[in-house]
C-alpha cells in the first residue's frame, strides 16, 4: 500500500480527534499558531516515551517561539491519559484509532520492522503555519534525538 505524502506549501488535512480527556480536538481550531504535529506507534513504548519526553522538555522553548505540540496515535483517549500523567507530557496527546488521520497525513503503511515490512504508523512530524499550510514535513524520523533536529531546523534554541 502507497500513501501519498505531504509536502511543504500543501494545506494541512483538516481533523477532529479525542484528546487524553476525551475533548474533541480540531486542526481548525488551532488556526493562528503555528503547529508541531507529530505522529508516534504507541503510546509508553521506549521510543515513543523517548521522542514524547524530549518534547516534554523542549516545550517551553517551542511555545516560546510560538509553536503548539500536538502528539497523534492510535491509543485511546484513556492510554494517552496514563501515558501523559506517567510521563507528566505538558501537551495533547490525540486518538486516531482508526487511522483515518495517519492515511491522511500519509503516515500509515509499510515500513520496516526488525527486518521484515508490516504495515502501520510511520513516524513522522509536521510544521503547520498559522494559515493551516505545511510548512515541514518529516517522514520516517528516528524518536532519539528527533526533537533537537527539528529544533534546529526551525531555528528554536534549546
Amino acid at each position: 500500500m502507497t500513501t501519498t505524502r505531504l509536502e511543504p506549501g500543501t494545506p494541512a488535512p483538516d481533523f477532529t480527534l479525542l484528546d487524553q480527556d476525551g475533548t474533541s480536538v480540531s486542526l481548525s481550531g488551532l488556526r493562528g499558531k503555528k503547529v508541531i504535529l507529530y505522529f508516534y506507534p504507541a503510546a509508553m513504548t521506549p521510543g515513543c516515551t523517548t521522542q514524547a519526553c524530549d518534547f516534554r522538555d523542549s516545550i517551553s522553548s517551542l511555545q516560546g517561539a510560538g509553536y503548539t505540540v500536538v502528539g497523534v496515535s492510535r491509543d485511546e483517549p484513556a492510554t494517552l491519559k496514563k501515558f501523559q500523567e506517567r510521563d507528566a507530557l505538558t501537551f495533547e496527546l490525540l486518538s486516531d484509532p482508526d487511522h483515518a488521520v495517519h492515511t491522511a497525513y500519509g503516515v500509515w503503511g509499510e515500513k520496516m520492522n526488525y527486518g521484515k515490512v508490516i504495515e502501520g504508523v510511520i513516524r513522522s512530524t509536521f510544521v503547520i503555519d498559522e494559515q493551516g499550510f505545511i510548512e515541514l514535513a518529516q517522514y520516517n524520523v528516528k524518536a532519539t534525538g528527533h526533537v533537537a533536529r527539528l529544533r534546529k531546523a526551525l531555528g528554536v534554541d534549546a
